[in-house]
């Protein structure tokens, strides 16, 4: 570690594919958006990434390490049955992986091929929304997005590998998930698309828990309307999420810190 105050690690970008490079400086700059909307939870809770190119490999986040911090090159990239393929050498700090984090995510990492990119996170919004019986509702625009949200009940801290089976059947072919009294999950094919997914969902909460601290009616909305604007955030009525803002997100987090891709 330098002065500045930043982990110094040697640069990859020369011993790994062109491919691989790119995913990693995405899946940095995720871990950098997620910090700069407030959705991080210090070191805790994980962003995965499947390395393109090698099917059942997926890049991760060494354990102990900030989201704000996190680069292209400290990711630690590890196969679906947890053996490690690569981590830097972090010296004396020793960053490892959190096995909690590798059980949920390689879960769906093997049981959706279709799905490159896992956010979990644990905001104050998702957690009060996923300690709520009544869970997501779909009381505005954006959160009628999510009227087909699948939910997880909470077995305890993930430990058990067991728990993969029926975490996969309860997420079944959707792409956010609340994780009752635990916090909210989403899947993307793309980095931009997993986060504009997170985004939307923790937007919705928040609305939520600010409309029913009102302590007055909620404004109903018909079924057939709620139907009627679910399937207009289909894919076959718009372009994926996040090809559009993916890019300009990029060039904010540059503006910002271009450390990112280091």
């Amino acid at each position: 570690m330098n002065h500045s105050g930043r982990l110094q690690l040697p640069c990859l970008k020369t011993e790994v594919t062109p491919q691989e490079w790119q995913a990693r400086v995405d899946l940095a700059a995720c871990y950098r958006l997620t910090a700069h909307y407030g959705m991080s939870d210090m070191m805790a809770n994980h962003i995965t990434l499947r390395v393109p190119g090698q099917e059942h490999a997926f890049l991760t986040n060494p354990y102990g390490m900030m989201y704000e911090e996190m680069t292209a090159s400290c990711l630690v990239k590890i196969d679906h049955d947890g053996e490690v393929l690569y981590k830097p050498d972090f010296g004396d700090l020793n960053y490892g992986l959190n096995k909690p984090g590798f059980i949920l995510h390689s879960a769906v990492h093997k049981a959706r091929p279709e799905v490159n990119c896992i956010i979990h996170t644990h905001t104050a919004a998702g957690l009060a929304v996923s300690s709520l019986a009544c869970g997501m509702l779909p009381i505005n625009q954006t959160a009628m997005r999510f009227l087909n949200v699948s939910y997880h009940d909470y077995m305890g801290v993930v430990l058990d590998m067991a728990e993969q089976e029926i975490l996969v059947q309860d997420l079944g072919t959707t792409d956010a998930m609340v994780l009752r009294n635990h916090g909210l999950l989403t899947c993307g094919r793309s980095v931009g698309e997993a986060f504009n997914w997170m985004h939307r969902m923790e937007l919705s909460c928040r609305a939520q828990l600010a409309a029913m601290a009102c302590n007055t009616p909620l404004q109903p909305v018909s079924q057939q309307v709620l139907d009627e604007t679910f399937m207009n955030y289909q894919p076959q009525t718009r372009r994926p999420f996040g090809v559009m803002e993916w890019p300009g997100l990029l060039r904010m987090l540059d503006r910002m810190d271009p450390s990112f891709r280091d």
